[in-house]
């Protein structure tokens, strides 16, 4: 689990990705040839993470630029105001990615760079960017897959509630509609949200994330239908302005098990499932609530809500790291507390290394959702590789993500 002990915490991708695969990129034209043909090789990133600029050419503050201006917030006292400098040098970054030979490219769009106060007045500068990136990503033959929100709320609209207010509905379709309108005439796949449950957990549930709100279990629910609810609404005003559009979304899968056999750790597990994973999978997948959960958001859900969240979407992204271990734990969040996992393998981050979980998800979605189409989006592993060493000497500050490439009308992901 992420939390405040990292002095990256606000760029735990770019940790457990870039650092992962840097030592293997330079032969991923090698690794690539073992794979089926149409086998489609990336990488991903989110703005807050790399851009930088987060003052310059009209951009507004995002709640991670408040978040992590906070006495304590962040270890080291890192911001996100330089970052990867992505704002400046997007054109290396690009030649690196082309260098690769990777086929697509996962980033996300500031939202307060485009607009600056949430809704409203949209800015030129900020669009202009992004214009730059896409062109020159399809210039270099890579497919931009721009992810709608990332993390990071307008600051000007967290003021107003954020997540925690059903208006952030309203909010996100709005912006989405300004964005395809800006670069849908280059942009065909879009991704709404990603792992809408970390960030509620973390940003809004223990505070651990921006906007830092220690909401407990309810300030975790309530940011989660929101964002279940606004996801929907971006789908629906996306689809009303062109048809022909391939639309999806990224949540973090993990399938969760008990630490032990003791009916409270697996009934501790029945709850994180339904927390991290069912709340996302059965509203988008089957128009409900996870059963154990129902009581509790019972007083947040209004009627017709599943109308607008059950909204069919093209390609499902998951991210995948490890599994869950969590035992009985009262006090915590949803009284679920970290178990020792079943494995002596970790990562450099302290993450269990259990390969097999990818697999156990994805037959879950199989099984339980229809087998929808796939793309893992985020995967990977940190370990102290020296980056300097493989003559990397400017770093793609990125995430890996290994991607089936998807047909809309047959194709599914078969295990």
């Amino acid at each position: 689990m992420a939390s405040n002990r990292s002095s990256l915490s606000f760029s735990r991708r770019a940790v457990l990705g870039g650092t992962a695969l840097l030592p293997v990129l330079p032969r991923l034209g090698f690794a690539a040839s073992r794979f089926r043909s149409d086998f489609l090789w990336g990488v991903s990133t989110s703005a807050a993470q790399i851009e930088g600029a987060a003052e310059l050419d009209g951009r507004g503050p995002s709640i991670w630029d408040v978040f992590a201006k906070q006495p304590g917030r962040i270890a080291d006292g890192g911001t996100p105001e330089v970052a990867c400098d992505h704002y400046h040098r997007w054109q290396e970054d690009i030649a690196l990615m082309k260098g690769l030979g990777l086929g697509a490219y996962r980033f996300s769009i500031a939202w307060a760079r485009v607009m600056p106060d949430g809704t409203g007045r949209q800015n030129e500068k900020g669009w202009a960017f992004y214009d730059r990136l896409v062109d020159g990503l399809l210039k270099a033959g890579i497919r931009p897959m721009p992810c709608l929100y990332h993390w990071d709320f307008p600051q000007a609209l967290q003021e107003k509630g954020g997540w925690l207010s059903r208006d952030s509905a309203a909010w996100l379709a709005e912006y989405a509609v300004a964005a395809l309108k800006r670069l849908g005439d280059r942009v065909d796949t879009w991704f709404i949200l990603n792992e809408a449950s970390v960030h509620a957990v973390f940003g809004h549930g223990t505070g651990e994330h921006a906007p830092g709100v220690a909401g407990g279990n309810d300030g975790v629910l309530q940011a989660l239908h929101h964002q279940n609810l606004a996801q929907g609404t971006a789908l629906r005003a996306l689809r009303q302005e062109r048809g022909n559009l391939t639309l999806g979304t990224v949540l973090s899968l993990q399938p969760v098990v008990p630490e032990t056999e003791r009916k409270a750790d697996h009934d501790a597990a029945i709850r994180w499932d339904a927390v991290w994973n069912r709340v996302a999978l059965d509203g988008l997948m089957r128009g409900t609530l996870p059963e154990v959960l129902i009581p509790d958001m019972r007083k947040i859900v209004q009627p017709d809500d599943f109308d607008l969240i059950k909204t069919p979407i093209d390609v499902l992204g998951m991210n995948y790291y490890s599994r869950f271990t969590v035992r009985h734990e009262p006090g915590r969040l949803f009284d679920v507390g970290w178990g020792k996992p079943h494995t002596d393998r970790f990562t450099a981050y302290g993450w269990p290394v259990e390969p097999q979980g990818l697999r156990e998800m994805l037959l879950q979605l199989k099984t339980l959702y229809g087998n929808p189409p796939v793309l893992i989006t985020e995967n990977g592993a940190a370990y102290k590789d020296d980056p300097s060493k493989h003559r990397m000497k400017t770093g793609l500050h990125s995430c890996a993500i290994i991607c089936w490439r998807f047909r809309r009308r047959s194709k599914k992901v078969a295990m």
